[in-house]
């Protein structure tokens, strides 16, 4: 991954999205390591290869190439859904579920006063994805759809990758600048 990404925003996304999807294998009782490294390596190739017709292409020939298993490469397709690939693991549907909302929880913790991810609630992060203009960038429709196919509830999902990133607050700087507890 380090290799392919230099940027600390592009590594803490993929080391926070490595932390969501560890947290949900334990959950689950998958696999742990897989889904870990499934989700510290969906994006490593973006930030060389941005376009939709580049990623993340490139990245699973790179994958391929170096002898990653084909579960990873294929939950890694499908996460971006202009590749068409379906994604038919419980892995890929996670990978789905949380990228996007863990980018979103993100821009929400920095909008805070504190930048603490301990003061981000469901109800806040409903809020701003009814407000189009704020991260735009970001999917609304992946984020529903990602919770739809993992069949969960929605805010229950959204407390979910709060508590998962809240476990790595300081490394991934969402530990925020006030002291919440007093």
């Amino acid at each position: 991954m380090c290799e392919y990404t230099k940027s600390d925003s592009l590594r803490k996304h993929a080391r926070a999205v490595e932390q969501v999807m560890r947290t949900y294998a334990r959950t689950r009782g998958k696999d742990v390591e897989l889904f870990g490294l499934i989700g510290m390596l969906h994006d490593f190739d973006y930030e060389k290869y941005p376009t939709q017709e580049e990623h993340p292409y490139t990245g699973a020939k790179i994958l391929a190439e170096r002898g990653y298993p084909e579960e990873v490469i294929t939950a890694i397709m499908g996460h971006a859904p202009y590749t068409g690939v379906p994604r038919e693991t419980l892995a890929a549907q996670a990978l789905f579920a949380f990228d996007e909302l863990t980018g979103f929880i993100f821009a929400v913790t920095f909008v805070r006063p504190s930048r603490s991810i301990r003061e981000v609630t469901p109800k806040s992060v409903k809020k701003k994805l009814k407000q189009r203009s704020f991260a735009a960038a970001v999917s609304r429709d992946d984020i529903e759809q990602g919770i739809t196919e993992l069949g969960v509830d929605r805010t229950e999902h959204i407390q979910f990758v709060i508590d998962a990133l809240a476990q790595i607050d300081e490394e991934l700087g969402l530990q925020g600048t006030l002291d919440i507890t007093s």
